[in-house]
């Protein structure tokens, strides 16, 4: 039995699909630029063809992080970041009922990078990194965004598996 989502559930569903996408395409531009202060780095670090930058080591940890959660955000949304597969092939609900535990210990960890990514955002707010001068606030919002992020993705991902478990199956 299969019921037509409503109008409400597929805006949520495009938002959060163009949500993925755009987080998708900022992964694609960070690593990319990430390329740009680590070659400098190498390069400068066995020629003497180009000065060696200090700030390129602060902007490639910058862009690092940002990386780094940003593949987490999307790790959550595919189902693969916090996922290992050691139980034997179950039924469409059992899997279900496992990924809604599994899923409750993700949304724990993403309130905690919520509440206290929010702390730790508000002590980086009227800071600057050293080298580059750049605010520090701008990269540690990173943690509450990822927090805020796998808290929409999850729970997007276990209102599917409780649907299953009623036996009313997923939402396309």
């Amino acid at each position: 039995m299969h019921e037509p989502p409503s109008a409400a559930r597929q805006a949520w569903r495009r938002f959060t699909a163009w949500y993925a996408w755009a987080l998708s395409w900022l992964l694609v531009v960070s690593v990319g630029v990430l390329i740009i202060p680590v070659s400098l780095q190498i390069f400068s670090r066995y020629t003497e063809l180009i000065p060696s930058y200090i700030w390129t080591e602060e902007m490639a940890r910058f862009l690092f992080i940002w990386s780094i959660m940003i593949g987490a955000m999307l790790g959550v949304r595919e189902g693969t970041h916090f996922e290992v597969d050691v139980w034997p092939q179950l039924g469409a609900r059992g899997a279900a009922a496992l990924r809604i535990v599994s899923g409750i210990a993700i949304l724990a960890l993403a309130i905690v990078f919520l509440w206290f990514g929010i702390e730790f955002t508000r002590f980086a707010w009227n800071r600057i990194s050293e080298l580059a001068e750049l605010p520090l606030w701008l990269i540690h919002v990173a943690w509450p965004l990822a927090g805020a992020t796998w808290l929409v993705f999850q729970g997007e991902r276990m209102l599917d598996d409780f649907r299953v478990l009623a036996g009313r199956g997923a939402v396309a």
